[in-house]
Formats: C-alpha cells, sequence, structure tokens
C-alpha cells in the first residue's frame, strides 16, 4: 500500500516549508509505506513556486504541480486525476489537525479493509479543538445545522482539511460530483460518498485553529449557501429518478 498527501496551496510562501519538512520528517520516522506528498499551486503570485521547487529538490517524495485555475476544488480534482497511489487524500498546510492523525489514517486503511473514506472531524465528543474564536464556531456549527437539516449529512463535520479516501472511491467521486471550485467541492464529495454507500470512518482529531488563515469568510459562507440550494435541487431530482426506476 502507499499513499498521496495532496496540499493545495495559494500565496502560501510563509507556511509552505514548514509544512512539507514537518510532513516528510514524520512521515520518515513514523510510517512504513511509501509516501508521496503533492504541492497543488492554484496560481499563486508569490513565493509559493519557488519554495515549491526547492522542496522538490530537497524530498524526492514532493512533486509540485501548478493549477492555474484557482479554487481548492480544482486543485484537488487534479491531485485525484494525478495519483497513482492506493490512498490519496488532502491536508491544509497550516496542519491545523495533529499531524499524528496522519499516521493513523494509514494504519487503519492498512488494517481495516471495511474502511473506504476517512474523514476528519472536529464536533466529535473525542475531538479536541483549540482556539476556535467565536464567530467561526457560529458559523462550523450553522454550516453543519444546513448540511444535516437540508441535505440529511450524517458525519459530524464536513471541511475539517483532512481527508483521505481509497483511489477507486477518490475515482468514482470525482466522477459523480460537480466542478465547484471552491471548498464546497470537499463537502460535496462527502455528501456523494454517504449517498453512494462509501463505509466512511469520522475521524475526531485533535485541531489547532490558525490565525493567519487566508479564508475569506463570509465569500465562503454566500458560496455554501448557494451550491447547499444546488445541491438540494440536484439530490431531489436524482431521488425523483431512482425512484422511477425502482
Amino acid at each position: 500500500m502507499d499513499i498521496t498527501i495532496l496540499f493545495p496551496v495559494l500565496n502560501e510562501k510563509r507556511r509552505l516549508k514548514n509544512g512539507i519538512v514537518t510532513t516528510v520528517e514524520y512521515l520518515r520516522e513514523n510510517c512504513n509505506v511509501p509516501c508521496k506528498l503533492m504541492i497543488l499551486d492554484n496560481g499563486s503570485t508569490d513565493e509559493t513556486p519557488e519554495i515549491a521547487e526547492e522542496l522538490c529538490k530537497m524530498y524526492e517524495e514532493v512533486t509540485y504541480v501548478r493549477v492555474e485555475e484557482r479554487g481548492v476544488g480544482v486543485a484537488f480534482r487534479e491531485g485525484i486525476k494525478r495519483n497513482t497511489s492506493d490512498i490519496v487524500g488532502y491536508m491544509d498546510i497550516d496542519l491545523s489537525t495533529n499531524i499524528k492523525h496522519l499516521g493513523e489514517a494509514i494504519r487503519i486503511f492498512e488494517n481495516r479493509e471495511d474502511v473506504e473514506y476517512i474523514n476528519g472531524t472536529r464536533f466529535s465528543r473525542q475531538s479536541d479543538t483549540q482556539g476556535r474564536k467565536w464567530y467561526r464556531k457560529i458559523t462550523s456549527k450553522g454550516l453543519l445545522i444546513l448540511l444535516k437539516s437540508i441535505l440529511k449529512m450524517k458525519s459530524t463535520d464536513a471541511v475539517c482539511g483532512f481527508t483521505f479516501m481509497r483511489k477507486r472511491v477518490a475515482d468514482e467521486l470525482i466522477e459523480v460530483s460537480g466542478n465547484e471550485n471552491g471548498w464546497f467541492y470537499t463537502v460535496e464529495m462527502l455528501l456523494r460518498a454517504e449517498r453512494g454507500g462509501i463505509r466512511i470512518m469520522d475521524m475526531p482529531v485533535e485541531w489547532q485553529e490558525d490565525y493567519n488563515t487566508t479564508v475569506k469568510l463570509w465569500k465562503t459562507i454566500r458560496n455554501y449557501l448557494m451550491q447547499i440550494k444546488r445541491l438540494y435541487r440536484e439530490f431531489k431530482k436524482e431521488d425523483k429518478a431512482n425512484a422511477k426506476k425502482s
């Protein structure tokens, strides 16, 4: 078994090197499976490309891909299409999710054939979330309530920034998911995995807020609301079509 870890980045000159170096060193010390790290650059205009090229020279495990169109969804799709490993997933470059969970996820996939998809969650009772600002807690909980009430999501978190799945599952999900370019693309993949009967493990994580995040909160919220409306309509049509077939 081998694994590819995707790191979507945009203008991450301050955090890129630390994120990659920390991950490579952790994997070399704690994991005995072949691991690859793929930096997916969404059109950075700072020194991110130069830093990424330097990291590729430092570590044979690291590759750099320039994705001219911006958006995490675009980067994630591109990474899955390029992936050749048995397991593929993504982590935030700020490593907000404790990196020890990467080793845990690898061991789960090694030892449990029944697990097809691991979804990191900050909202399990076993999770430990630190430094979360009050307004981000409200927006995260609000999104969760909407996803559960409108789109019937079963998982306890949707945008933790820690998701891994088997290659077959990843390939299938990008075929049935839309072309949304932002963070909601990963939410749609999770929802479609649930609807498709994919065996998902909600993994409680230790998670630390990064105060230097580049996420534009209100723009992201507006986009989430639009995408929830879109998916509600799509799921309704799909359910009607399936009901007719049966």
